[in-house]
C-alpha cells in the first residue's frame, strides 16, 4: 500500500515510517500539514495516517479541506485526545477512523487494513454496470433497459444490483439474503425467490433476451446467454 504519514513528533514518525516498510508499505512523510495537504493533492495515496496535533494546520482542518475537494482517500487520524468529542469532531470532518496514543502497532496495520477494505468495497458499489442493453447507475440509482428507464423499489435495485455486479457468476440464495437483505434470514425463507420474480417482470418480460436466469438447485445468475 502506499502510505502517507504526517507526524510531527520526530521519535514516532521514524518507528512509524520503520515498521510500515518492514510491513511491505511504501511510506511517504510529512511533518506539517501545508506540505500534507500539497503531497494529498498531488500523488494518489492508499491510506493517510494523520496525527492532530500538527505545527501549523491541525489534522481536523487537513481533513475537512481533503474532503472539500471531493477527494476520498481513506484518513486514520492519530489523536492524543481520547474524548467522545474530539473523536467525533474527527470523524465528522471527514475521517474513516482513528486510534488513540499510546497505541500498539499490530492495531495501527489493522485499522489501516481496515479502512482500506472498506473503501475499496464503497468504490466496487459506485461503479456502473452494463449487461447487454441493460445500464444500472448505483449513484443515482437508476436503471434502463434498451434505453426505457425502469422503475424498482430500494430493494429490488439492491437485488438487481448485487447479481450485476457478479454478472455470470452463480449466486446462491444465502448469499444474496447476506449481501442484500443484511441480516440473518430463516433460510427457509421464499423472500429471494419472491422478489427475482419482481424483477423478472420489470426487467425481462418485457424484452425478448432475458437476462436473470435459475441454476436449479444453485441459485441466480445475470447473464446475455440463455440457459439450455
Amino acid at each position: 500500500m502506499k502510505l502517507l504519514i504526517v507526524e510531527d513528533e520526530p521519535n514516532l514518525l521514524s518507528i512509524l515510517r520503520k515498521g510500515l516498510s518492514e510491513n511491505n508499505h511504501e511510506v511517504s512523510v510529512s511533518m506539517d500539514g501545508k506540505t500534507a495537504l500539497e503531497m494529498i493533492a498531488n500523488y494518489n495515496f492508499d491510506v493517510v495516517i494523520l496525527d492532530i496535533m500538527l505545527p501549523d494546520i491541525n489534522g481536523i482542518e487537513i481533513c475537512r479541506r481533503v474532503r472539500s475537494t471531493k477527494n476520498y482517500v481513506p484518513i486514520l487520524l492519530l489523536t492524543a485526545l481520547g474524548t467522545s468529542e474530539n473523536i467525533v469532531t474527527g470523524l465528522n470532518a471527514g475521517a474513516d477512523d482513528y486510534l488513540v496514543k499510546p497505541f500498539k502497532f499490530g492495531e495501527l496495520e489493522a485499522r489501516i487494513q481496515a479502512i482500506y477494505r472498506r473503501a475499496n468495497q464503497q468504490n466496487e458499489k459506485i461503479e456502473n454496470v452494463t449487461i447487454g442493453d441493460l445500464s444500472i447507475n448505483p449513484k443515482a440509482k437508476t436503471v434502463e433497459r434498451d434505453g426505457v428507464s425502469v422503475v424498482l423499489t430500494a430493494k429490488e435495485f439492491k437485488l438487481l444490483y448485487y447479481l450485476a455486479r457478479n454478472k455470470e457468476m452463480i449466486v446462491s440464495r444465502e448469499q444474496i439474503l447476506e449481501n442484500v437483505w443484511d441480516i440473518n434470514f430463516d433460510m427457509n425463507t421464499n423472500v429471494v425467490d419472491v422478489y427475482i420474480n419482481y424483477l423478472r417482470k420489470k426487467i425481462d418480460k418485457p424484452f425478448e433476451q432475458k437476462l436473470i436466469h435459475t441454476i436449479k438447485g444453485l441459485g441466480y445468475v445475470i447473464k446475455l446467454q440463455d440457459e439450455h
